[in-house]
């Protein structure tokens, strides 16, 4: 008899617990969040090639500057380049660029004018980069082909210079940069037989370009 009541009240306790570990179970749990991948940092490393537009202006050298004769004008041209983005965030990289333009300029009075058709430079660039914007220096080679109008008489003459400056470019997506720059672009001396002298041309040049990063 003692063993049916201890039986049931055994069943009783039982039952009375169930709705009890019913609504523990029916609780929420604490768990982890789940894992979210941090968002990709931008490289600058690959290859691209872009457009560019600007003005130059400066002043004729030598023979050019006896005659007063500064010129100065419109340009646009094409570059094609390379970066290495290092793990300290230091950018190396190299960039070859050709302009046309229209940097000229006349004296009415000496009866002479000066025209620079195009030119092209091939540097060096050292940036820094704090994700999608680097500023940067550069400065290499620089060349371009001038011709000399003297009373009629033409002479065109190919110069070799070097060129220095800096720019800061940014990063719209993985693909597409901008940029803007300044060079100044010291093209040398060549002698020109119609004026009997040595001429040659500097440039100060601010462009803005646009990139395509493959």
């Amino acid at each position: 008899m003692k063993n049916f009541l201890y039986s049931g009240v055994a069943a009783v306790a039982l039952l009375s617990a169930v709705p009890a570990m019913a609504a523990d179970l029916s609780q929420p749990y604490p768990v982890k969040a789940p894992v979210v991948a941090p968002l990709p940092v931008f490289s600058w490393t690959g290859f691209y090639l872009g457009a560019n537009a600007g003005y130059a202006w400066g002043s004729g050298n030598k023979g050019l500057n006896e005659l007063d004769v500064d010129p100065s004008g419109w340009l646009a041209g094409g570059q094609v380049g390379f970066n290495y983005q290092f793990g300290n965030n230091v950018v190396l990289g190299a960039e070859a660029d050709l302009q046309g333009s229209d940097i000229n300029d006349s004296n009415g009075f000496y009866g002479v004018s000066s025209k620079l058709d195009y030119f092209g430079t091939v540097r060096a660039r050292l940036g820094y980069a704090f994700d999608n914007v680097m500023p940067y220096v550069t400065g290499g080679f620089a060349y371009g082909h001038n011709k000399i109008d003297y009373l009629g008489w033409d002479e065109s003459k190919t110069h070799t210079g070097w060129t220095a400056g800096a720019g800061v470019e940014y990063a719209f997506n993985n693909n597409w940069t901008a940029k803007i720059e300044y060079l100044y672009v010291d093209l040398g001396d060549e002698y020109y037989s119609n004026i009997d002298a040595k001429a040659g041309i500097n440039s100060n040049i601010v462009r803005a370009g646009i990139n395509y990063k493959f």
